[in-house]
This record gives C-alpha cells, sequence and structure tokens, in this order.
C-alpha cells in the first residue's frame, strides 16, 4: 500500500485565509495581550504564520497532547505530552490547533486550561471536520471547514510525514503494482 496526496487547499489560499482570520483576531484583542498556546506538534506551524500577522501583543506557550499515534483515527485516548511552562492566571488565552475532528481531545484540552483560571479561553483551528464531533467543542476561529477526509501538509501529518508540506492535501491510498 501506497499513498498520493492530493492538493485540497493551495498554498495562496491557506495564507488569504490566515490573515482573515488574524485580521479578526487583531480586531476582537484590540488594546489586549493575547497569549497564544500551540498545540504541538502539527499546530506549531500555523501557530507561526497566525502569529506574524497578529497585531496586538504576543506572549507563546507550548503544549503537546496526543490521542492519534500513527494512525489515521483518533484512539480516544488523551495524553499530556508536554504542558506548559508558564500560569495561566488571568491571561487572555487563545489556544491555536491544526485540526479539530472528534472534539475529544481538545475538549479535555480545554478543560484543562479552563481549571488554570486564566481571564478568556478561546479556541482557533487551521481545518474544522464538524461532521466527526463526537464532543462538542466550541470553535471560535476557523481558517477552513473541511470534509471528512484524512489530511496532510502545514503542520498535519500521517505517520510523521508531510508536515512540511506547503499546503493541505488528501491522502489517497493506492494498492502497489506488482510486477
Amino acid at each position: 500500500m501506497s499513498e498520493k496526496i492530493r492538493v485540497l487547499l493551495n498554498e495562496e489560499e491557506v495564507d488569504k485565509r490566515i490573515q482573515e482570520v488574524a485580521d479578526k483576531i487583531n480586531q476582537d484583542y484590540a488594546g489586549r495581550h493575547i497569549h497564544l498556546i500551540c498545540v504541538l506538534k502539527g499546530g506549531v506551524f500555523f501557530m507561526c504564520e497566525l502569529a506574524k500577522r497578529i497585531t496586538v501583543p504576543v506572549s507563546l506557550d507550548f503544549m503537546s497532547v496526543s490521542s492519534y499515534g500513527s494512525d489515521t483515527k483518533s484512539s480516544g485516548v488523551v495524553k499530556i505530552v508536554k504542558d506548559l511552562d508558564e500560569s495561566l492566571a488571568g491571561k487572555d488565552v487563545l489556544v491555536v490547533e491544526d485540526i479539530v475532528d472528534s472534539g475529544r481531545t481538545l475538549s479535555y484540552l480545554l478543560q484543562i486550561l479552563r481549571d488554570r483560571k486564566p481571564a478568556s479561553v478561546r479556541l482557533c483551528t487551521l481545518l474544522d471536520k464538524p461532521e466527526r464531533r463526537v464532543v462538542p467543542v466550541s470553535v471560535d476561529y476557523t481558517c477552513f471547514e473541511i470534509p471528512d477526509e484524512f489530511v496532510v501538509g502545514f503542520g498535519l501529518d500521517y505517520a510523521q510525514k508531510y508536515r512540511n508540506l506547503p499546503y493541505i492535501g488528501v491522502v489517497e491510498f493506492t494498492e502497489d503494482d506488482k510486477e
């Protein structure tokens, strides 16, 4: 079995939409400081591009939460691999995620963050698959709502491959030809 990548959203579409979302965040947080929390590893590409376009003061922190392993579907088992370095008390927190699908991971993570007493917690995602939602999650800023296909690129991976693609692609599995 081998895989092929079909372009779903090209680099120009992704860049343009990130700017539009950043503009909305700049309006909503005018006069305030945002503490961005990147959900590693996939979210780092998106957060870097988003942060470059945010004009209000920003600080950054990173958290790694896993529920996939090397599979294409969420296992439903969530574990914190790397916790935050800073306290969230009194901060306006914006969680930056690569993709929201089942909602299991984000629901768990958002509850943990709210328990740490920030002034506010909002969620920004590059991609949203609402039809896959098993647990309700409110997404405040979405770049793209996409169909239920397994996507890679712009930080998203399949077994640690394809994160570096500058676009969003769909993984299509093909049978290897035998001679």
